[in-house]
């Protein structure tokens, strides 16, 4: 298949472009700047001049293209996620972003259309485990994330197949964990929340894995990620990883007050399955458990 992906030159679409090309896949990468079309290029992938505002230019892209893969996001990275309008880039590629790269994809004829989602968009339900039919709790951080699959939705009723797939925190060699390392490293706290409640991750290696499953699922909504893990293992593990041999460190609650519903999708617990997306794709993670190998490039970093 020829495959259009946006976030070509981020840390999911690298991902991307990798498992795409092992699987025997064509891969064209949407390009905002010279230096993102450098990286999409170094990885062997066709660069496409454009951003996902830009409808005529996607479009022109994504002519010929069996699938589209929107992978376009703008991550605040740790502490920075605190500031004022810090989410706003995220929220727009999002709310608007996502409705674009669809009507692109209608008007090129692809058949086609992946998107990116997470997770932490379901309630917090404690020690349950959650599926793709548990609630969600749609807030002023989530609504976005909503409002995404909603317009892959809208791809879906005009004839298109539709895939949502809702990852877990990425986790490995991308910016934010590579903050909390540096922080590990330092001896200082990087922890939030509950120590006992349960987060939902997948390894950077393993978005590109999912991907290409993604392009034979039917359509629908499906989580991806490794084994559920609780927060004080998570913790641990990267304090463990970054050479600290007492276990990691747990910011303070007012933090949370802080940083408001920012920072409240970050701590529920969320003990989420991935079970469907294997039973109709036949993916399985590469790193099905958090272990200390998840870090070894920041560690040779």
């Amino acid at each position: 298949m020829k495959v259009f992906l946006t976030g070509a030159s981020g840390v999911m679409g690298r991902s991307s472009i990798d498992a795409l090309h092992r699987a025997g896949h064509d891969v064209v990468g949407l390009a905002r700047s010279q230096q993102a079309a450098d990286v999409i290029a170094a990885a062997g992938a066709k660069p496409v001049p454009g951003d996902i505002y830009d409808r005529p230019a996607m479009t022109a892209g994504m002519r010929g293209c069996d699938a589209v893969a929107n992978l376009a996001t703008k991550v605040p990275v740790g502490s920075g996620a605190l500031r004022p309008g810090s989410l706003k880039k995220i929220d727009r590629i999002r709310l608007h972003g996502s409705r674009i790269v669809a009507e692109a994809a209608l008007r090129a004829g692809v058949g086609r259309l992946v998107q990116q989602s997470l997770s932490f968009i379901y309630a917090d339900h404690g020690d349950d485990w959650l599926d793709e039919h548990s609630p969600v709790d749609v807030t002023r951080a989530t609504e976005p994330v909503v409002v995404a699959e909603d317009n892959v939705k809208a791809f879906a009723a005009e004839g298109g197949t539709a895939v949502s797939l809702r990852f877990g925190l990425i986790t490995g060699d991308d910016p934010n964990t590579a903050w909390l390392f540096r922080r590990a490293a330092a001896g200082r706290s990087i922890g939030l929340g509950d120590e006992k409640s349960w987060m939902h991750l997948i390894h950077t290696d393993d978005v590109g894995t999912a991907v290409v499953h993604a392009l034979g699922a039917p359509g629908g909504t499906y989580n991806v990620g490794a084994e559920p893990v609780q927060r004080r293992d998570y913790v641990d593990m990267i304090a463990l990883a970054a050479g600290r041999r007492s276990g990691g460190h747990f910011l303070p609650p007012w933090i949370l007050r802080l940083g408001a519903e920012k920072l409240e999708i970050l701590v529920r617990s969320q003990r989420v399955s991935s079970q469907l997306f294997s039973d109709r794709t036949g993916w399985h993670p590469d790193h099905p458990k958090l272990t200390p190998d998840w870090f070894d490039d920041l560690v040779r970093a």
